[in-house]
Formats: structure tokens, C-alpha cells, sequence
């Protein structure tokens, strides 16, 4: 089978199973058993779970994506390298850059 079930988070395919039921029992009872509104209600009412769910402050320790969620790793930043306090010249003893005009 190509999908590891161990790796799926049923928690969160739950939750959002439930939120697509309330969903489509909400634009049911909205649209007076209309299946073409119906679908569109239950689209709009599960948008609005799923982004309160996923990005609502609500602070509760919840699963609010399908990735596994890791602590961050820090990384190592090499410091800058001093800047001299006086700047290099060029080693090219050429200065000017406009090129040679062929016509001399």
C-alpha cells in the first residue's frame, strides 16, 4: 500500500470528518434539503471550522496540520568576518573601465 497508515494523524482526520458533518448537517437544515445549495453551504460552514480550528489563537494543544509538528531546530551562524578599517585597493592597476575605442 503506498500510504504508511501509521504515519496518518487520526486525530486530525477525525476532527475534520466531524467538522465535514457538521457542515453538511447545517447547509441541510439552511437550505431546506436544496442538494445544490446544500453543497455550497456545507463547503462555506467547513471553510470557517477549519480556519477557526487551524489558525484561531485558541491556545489548547491541538492538531492544526497534517505534518507532524517538530520543535525548531537552532542553527549555528558563522559571525561576519571584521570589516578592516581601511578598505583593500584593488590588486588590478586598471581603473578605467571604459573599454578602448577601436577607430585610434
Amino acid at each position: 500500500m503506498p500510504i504508511d497508515l501509521g504515519q496518518v494523524d487520526w486525530l486530525y482526520v477525525a476532527v475534520l470528518a466531524l467538522f465535514a458533518l457538521v457542515a453538511t448537517g447545517v447547509a441541510n437544515l439552511l437550505s431546506f434539503n436544496h442538494r445544490g445549495l446544500a453543497a455550497v453551504l456545507a463547503a462555506v460552514v467547513f471553510a470557517g471550522l477549519f480556519v477557526f480550528w487551524t489558525y484561531y489563537p485558541h491556545h489548547l494543544p491541538l492538531p492544526t496540520s497534517v505534518t507532524v509538528q517538530k520543535s525548531p531546530v537552532t542553527t549555528v551562524v558563522p559571525a561576519a568576518p571584521a570589516v578592516p578599517a581601511t578598505p583593500q585597493r584593488p590588486r588590478n592597476p586598471i581603473t578605467d573601465i571604459t573599454p578602448p575605442n577601436p577607430a585610434r
